[in-house]
C-alpha cells in the first residue's frame, strides 16, 4: 500500500470542482469554540470544513477560515440552507446571510439541509418548496457566490423532483452513512447520477463504539473503531465528515492508510442496524425515519 496521505486525496464533482476526501464536521461545536477547532484541523492537514445554518456556528467557522493562515483558495467550506426554508425569496436571503456571517467572498458548497423541515422529517414531500430553494441555489451558483451546490438527507424521490426541473444538477447528497446504516440503493442511485455522497456521522455519534463485532474487526487491522468506520465510508466511495473539536481525534480520524478486504466490507455493509442512538435519538436524522 503506498503511503498516500488522505489529505492529498480529492474527489472531483460533476462540475470539475475538486473536494478534499475527508472533511471536518462541526455539529455541536459552539460558535465561540469552533474557530479554534478549524485552526487546529487546518494545522493537522484538513482542508475541508462542514457547517450549517442550523449549527449556529457559521460565524466562528468563517473566523477560523479567515485566520488559520492558509490561503482561502486552498480551503473547502460547506454550509447548508436551513431545512425550514422552502421558498425562493427566503432562500436567496439566507444564502447571502451565510456568506455575510462567515465573512467570506464565496462558499465552496451549499446544500439544502433536508427535504422536509425538521419537525416534519420524512412527512410531506415539499416538492415545490424544494424546487424553489434549489432555484435560489442555482442562481447563487451562476453568480459565483457558491462554487458547487447539493442536497442532504434527500431520498430518491426527492432527488428526482429536483432533477425534473433543474438547470444545474445537484453535485452532492450528504447522508447518514455508517457501519450498520448503509443505504446502498440510494448511494448507488446517487453515484449513477454523478452525485457524490458525503457521509455524516460516520462513527454513528459514537454508538458504533459499543459494537463488539466492529471492535474485533478493528483489532484485526490494528486500527481504532473510528478509523475502521471512516475507512469503510471511503471504500464506499463516499466522503466522510467525522465531527470533533479534539485535535488528537482529528489526527486519529485521518490515519486511514489501510485497506479493508472485500469480505470484511460485505460484513460491515450488512451489519445489523443500530436500534437506538442513545441521547441522539431525539434528533430526526437518528429517529430511524
Amino acid at each position: 500500500m503506498d503511503n498516500m496521505n488522505i489529505f492529498d486525496e480529492v474527489y472531483t464533482l460533476s462540475n470539475e470542482v475538486k473536494i478534499p476526501k475527508l472533511g471536518l464536521g462541526t455539529w455541536f461545536i459552539p460558535d465561540d469554540q469552533v474557530a479554534q477547532a478549524v485552526c487546529d484541523a487546518v494545522k493537522i492537514g484538513y482542508r475541508h470544513i462542514d457547517t450549517a445554518q442550523a449549527y449556529g456556528n457559521e460565524h466562528g467557522v468563517g473566523e477560523g477560515i479567515r485566520t488559520c493562515g492558509i490561503p482561502r483558495s486552498e480551503l473547502f467550506v460547506t454550509t447548508k440552507l436551513a431545512a425550514e426554508i422552502k421558498s425562493y425569496d427566503e432562500a436567496v436571503k439566507a444564502i447571502d446571510e451565510s456568506i455575510q456571517k462567515m465573512g467570506l467572498d464565496y462558499i465552496d458548497l451549499m446544500l439544502i439541509h433536508s427535504p422536509q423541515p425538521w419537525d416534519d422529517f420524512r412527512g410531506d414531500d415539499y416538492f415545490e418548496g424544494n424546487r424553489e430553494a434549489w432555484r435560489a441555489l442555482e442562481d447563487a451558483y451562476k453568480a459565483s457566490k457558491l462554487r458547487s451546490i447539493g442536497i442532504s438527507n434527500f431520498k430518491q424521490e426527492d432527488i428526482e423532483n429536483i432533477l425534473s426541473s433543474c438547470t444545474v444538477k445537484p453535485m452532492v447528497n450528504q447522508l447518514l452513512v455508517h457501519v450498520s446504516n448503509t443505504p446502498s440503493d440510494l448511494i448507488e442511485y446517487c453515484q449513477k447520477n454523478d452525485i457524490l455522497v458525503e457521509a455524516y456521522s460516520p462513527i454513528a455519534h459514537g454508538e458504533i463504539l459499543k459494537n463488539p463485532e466492529v471492535a474485533s474487526m478493528a483489532e484485526k487491522y490494528h486500527v481504532t473503531v473510528p478509523q475502521l468506520c471512516i475507512r469503510y465510508t471511503l471504500q464506499l466511495n463516499t466522503l466522510p465528515l467525522p465531527k470533533t473539536a479534539n485535535p488528537q481525534h482529528m489526527e486519529e480520524n485521518a490515519a486511514v492508510n489501510f485497506m479493508i478486504s472485500d469480505e470484511d466490507m460485505e460484513t460491515l455493509k450488512n451489519m445489523k442496524p443500530i436500534e437506538n442512538y442513545g441521547e441522539f435519538s431525539v434528533f430526526p436524522v437518528f429517529s430511524g425515519k
